[in-house]
């Protein structure tokens, strides 16, 4: 076996044989298997880059699997990198056009910023999915109502179509969770998300109602951070740590900004946020407080 065989086996095999997670994880893998190769050959990034008339940070970029993949870049890689085999080649190649093929959120590209789509296209390639928010009810568990609210409330100057554009995007991405084989979704929510009136009573109604249905699925764990622990250990914001089952898909942190996001993928900062999230996840009340939970908040509300 050849080492390009063995930087390769099984993952992107694997993947052409079982795609999963669309392009943005495909992407990642075959900058992750490009990577490898690269290192065990001893080439730099600088010269990397000089055999696809780029720069290192677009090598960078690449092994990150933030941009799309030309074949012919691929291709001149995969030459410098030792790898003739005509068969390896074509499984390198036939990996780059599956990572440049658009993703089902592609027909809202014309509202869907750069730095959310990679959110979404991590999304579907996740094993679990964690989550703590201190506003908001997470959109993967927001109604329609709901996230109409939240949306004019972030784009106060949209018009009519661009909000119910938002909304029709975030009702898709809920998809997930209904599919055969969902992610395990785990959310703690701030009590001030659910006594926070976005949309007027009803609109509550509907999404605490929701909630409650969405806590009794087998692949969805809900807690409440009541008030009464005064603060809390992710008290900075919102944090959305993502995990794969595939060794070529880091763990990610994902932190949301007004107008952008961080994705952290250091082992050094997941380990930090993790930590976070299991101490949260202790000192909200139990999964099994939260029906109990909210059907309170319900009648308080009318």
């Amino acid at each position: 076996m050849t080492a390009a065989q063995q930087s390769r086996e099984p993952s992107i095999r694997r993947y052409l044989e079982q795609p999963r997670g669309g392009p943005t994880a495909l992407r990642i893998v075959l900058g992750t298997q490009l990577r490898r190769l690269r290192e065990a050959r001893g080439v730099s990034t600088q010269a990397a880059a000089e055999a696809i008339r780029g720069s290192h940070a677009k090598i960078s970029r690449l092994e990150l699997g933030r941009v799309g993949f030309k074949e012919r870049d691929v291709g001149d890689l995969l030459t410098l990198y030792g790898v003739t085999d005509a068969g390896e080649r074509e499984e390198f190649l036939a990996l780059a056009r599956q990572a440049t093929a658009p993703g089902w959120w592609h027909q809202y590209s014309d509202i869907l910023p750069s730095w959310f789509e990679t959110h979404i296209g991590l999304e579907e390639a996740t094993s679990v999915i964690r989550t703590y928010e201190s506003q908001f009810i997470p959109g993967l568990l927001q109604t329609e109502g709901y996230a109409r609210a939240v949306i004019k409330l972030g784009h106060p100057h949209g018009t009519a179509r661009e909000i119910e554009r938002r909304v029709s995007l975030r009702q898709a991405r809920q998809e997930l969770l209904r599919r055969e084989d969902p992610p395990r979704f785990w959310a703690v929510l701030d009590e001030a998300s659910l006594r926070r009136p976005l949309g007027g009573p009803e609109v509550m109604r509907e999404q605490v109602r929701h909630l409650i249905e969405m806590s009794r699925m087998p692949h969805v764990t809900v807690q409440v951070a009541p008030f009464s622990l005064g603060g809390v250990a992710a008290a900075g914001g919102p944090v959305t740590i993502l995990r794969f089952l595939e060794p070529d898909l880091p763990d990610v942190v994902y932190l949301e900004q007004l107008t952008s996001a961080l994705y952290l993928d250091k082992q050094e900062d997941v380990d930090n946020y993790l930590s976070v999230m299991d101490r949260l996840c202790a000192e909200a009340e139990p999964p099994a407080a939260t029906v109990r939970f909210l059907e309170s908040i319900l009648t308080e509300l009318g």
